[in-house]
């Protein structure tokens, strides 16, 4: 596992804990999905969202997310973004801005590649394939590479990191602001108002999650751990089981779930002292 990936996964090493409200979603265009647990659930204006949700958005799309602590964070088109309580969220592919009003109470973003925290600024993240980029649109946060040291951030600069190479800018490049989504160049009005007293919108269910959908989620560090319980119910699928089996190399933790007579005390099979199980350790 590459340095950038280990530190990720040392972000999102606490497991998913018992559902939490964190937010609300008040603004909602294009057909978002979010996988909450093991199902895939229609998002949609007026749902709040739980610690531990994993919002997809479509293309083209867009959500804002309201957190209770009073940050809001855009969440742009072909985002996959895992939420979690005090505003933390993790980038795996896309676009997230987040503001913060005079009596918020921050917000953090990681990733793969860059990570910021902010409780006094406006910070935009961007992340590809490969690349990463960051733009602390005003007021002030802290910037890290991941694996790197956080370093104190204000108005203006702009943090790249393409490959291996770290740099740090006075104003962001122009194929960044031509890629940059339309909402995120204006301010975030907050819409909670709209739903203050209202009976909070169900999600509506869609289908249990396949194996493809959070593929990405598993490969991405040791946390997965905790996906090995939360997803574990979806393997009386024939096809979720034959996809975790035909990548069982990538996910030795998941053999001992699969096949345990192998792992039995007194099965012929049983891995004996010079034959251990899977450890699940990278």
């Amino acid at each position: 596992m590459n340095r950038a990936v280990a530190t990720m996964a040392l972000l999102l090493l606490p497991l998913i804990g018992a559902a939490q409200e964190l937010g609300t979603f008040t603004l909602v265009e294009g057909s978002p999905r979010l996988i909450r647990g093991a199902t895939v659930l229609r998002a949609s204006e007026g749902v709040r969202f739980q610690n531990g949700d994993i919002l997809e958005t479509s293309a083209p799309g867009f959500v804002q997310a309201e957190f209770t602590g009073g940050s809001i964070v855009a969440i742009g088109p072909s985002t996959r973004v895992f939420i979690r309580k005090g505003a933390d969220l993790t980038l795996m592919s896309g676009w997230l801005k987040g503001e913060n009003p005079s009596n918020a109470g921050g917000y953090h973003f990681s990733s793969s590649l860059l990570a910021a925290t902010s409780k006094a600024g406006t910070v935009i993240l961007h992340i590809a394939p490969a690349d990463g980029e960051m733009y602390v649109e005003s007021g002030t946060a802290t910037v890290s590479e991941a694996g790197g040291h956080p370093t104190a951030a204000k108005g203006g600069q702009f943090f790249t990191r393409r490959g291996t190479k770290f740099a740090v800018t006075s104003r962001p490049d122009g194929p960044f602001l031509e890629g940059m989504p339309q909402p995120f160049r204006d301010t975030l009005p907050s819409r909670q108002a709209h739903f203050a007293g209202k009976k909070p919108v169900e999600p509506k269910h869609d289908h249990d999650v396949t194996y493809a959908e959070v593929e990405p989620w598993l490969k991405m560090g040791a946390w997965r751990r905790s996906f090995e319980e939360r997803f574990q119910p979806r393997l009386k699928d024939a096809e979720f089981r034959k996809a975790v089996e035909a990548h069982i190399s990538e996910y030795p933790e998941w053999d001992r779930v699969l096949h345990p007579e192998k792992y039995q005390q007194n099965s012929p099979t049983a891995p004996t002292d010079n034959s251990k199980p899977p450890s699940g350790r990278y």
